[in-house]
Formats: C-alpha cells, sequence, structure tokens
C-alpha cells in the first residue's frame, strides 16, 4: 500500500518555505542547512559541510522528445550513465531538462532542487549508490541551502525505483 506523498503549496512562493512545509508534512528527519562557505561543487559543498563527497546528492531532471519527465538523484560524484538509465526507465531519448522546464516542473529553481517536494509528479529513480549513505545532502529549494535526509526517505516520498544508474568506477 502506497502512502499518500505531503503536497506541495504551490501559493508559497518562497522555495525554502515550500520545501520546509513538505518536509513538516511528510513527518521526516530532515533539515534544510545554510553552509558557511561554498557549496557549489561537489567538492566545496563536502568540505563546507565536512562531509564525504559520497554524501552529496544532485537530483536531475530528464526529458523525452515526448515532453515526458523522469528525475533521477544520485551521488554528486557520479556521473549518470544514460543508456544505463533509459534501459532501467524505459524511455528514449532522454535529455537534461532546461532550466525553465526544472522550475515549471519543480518549483525549485536548477541548483538548489532538492530530492524530494516537487510541484508535479513524475517517475524517479535513485541511484543505488545513494542508499549506500546512511545521511545525504542534497539541494534545498535555493541554491544557498541544502536538505539534509535520510537516502530511505527520498525512495519513500517519491515512491521512487533503486536502480545502477550510474558509470562503472565513477
Amino acid at each position: 500500500m502506497t502512502e499518500p506523498t505531503p503536497s506541495v503549496d504551490e501559493k508559497d512562493d518562497d522555495p525554502i518555505q515550500r520545501l520546509a512545509a513538505f518536509v513538516r508534512a511528510a513527518g521526516i528527519d530532515a533539515e534544510i542547512v545554510f553552509p558557511d562557505g561554498p557549496s557549489a561543487t561537489v567538492a566545496e559543498a563536502a568540505a563546507t559541510l565536512a562531509v564525504p563527497p559520497s554524501q552529496i546528492v544532485k537530483s536531475l531532471l530528464f526529458e523525452t522528445r515526448r515532453g515526458e519527465h523522469l528525475l533521477v538523484v544520485a551521488s554528486g560524484e557520479r556521473r549518470i550513465d544514460r543508456r544505463r538509465l533509459a534501459e532501467n526507465a524505459g524511455l528514449a531519448h532522454l535529455k537534461l531538462a532546461s532550466a525553465a522546464t526544472v522550475l515549471h516542473c519543480t518549483g525549485f529553481p536548477v541548483g538548489g532542487m532538492p530530492p524530494v517536494g516537487h510541484q508535479q509528479q513524475f517517475p524517479v529513480i535513485v541511484d543505488a549508490a545513494v542508499l549506500e549513505e546512511s545521511i545525504v545532502f542534497g539541494g534545498g529549494g535555493r541554491i544557498d541551502a541544502v536538505l539534509r535526509i535520510l537516502p530511505a526517505d527520498i525512495v519513500k516520498l517519491n515512491q521512487a525505483t533503486v536502480s545502477n544508474v550510474t558509470e562503472s568506477g565513477s
């Protein structure tokens, strides 16, 4: 039985407030953090947060030629294997969504998109390597914030599929 996913209030224009409301409604152990240092790259974020790079995750929105969307959550230090991703998702011709599409579909800007709490529902794949970590840090709603969250909660809240979609050895 699937649990209802907490909704995101589309009327609230502050992405931090929307994400915070989503986290509260979901009742999960997660926190929006505002790092005191640079976090534009995986290496910078890991150093600023004093965590291994494997705990920094990226959320990437892909789209097909037909306008279907797919979100992938993977370790920030790993590269997505597009062939594996297409095979696992059953979708052909996947490309990264534009910044405008990301904002429209998720309600969050590129660089700040969290792994949960999006405006629209779409399939989500979480790379299996993410679940090897006890806790991860992803986009926090804006580029100056990160979300500390349990990998299992990312899977649960998105009703995500867990699969190996990154390049071997990366």
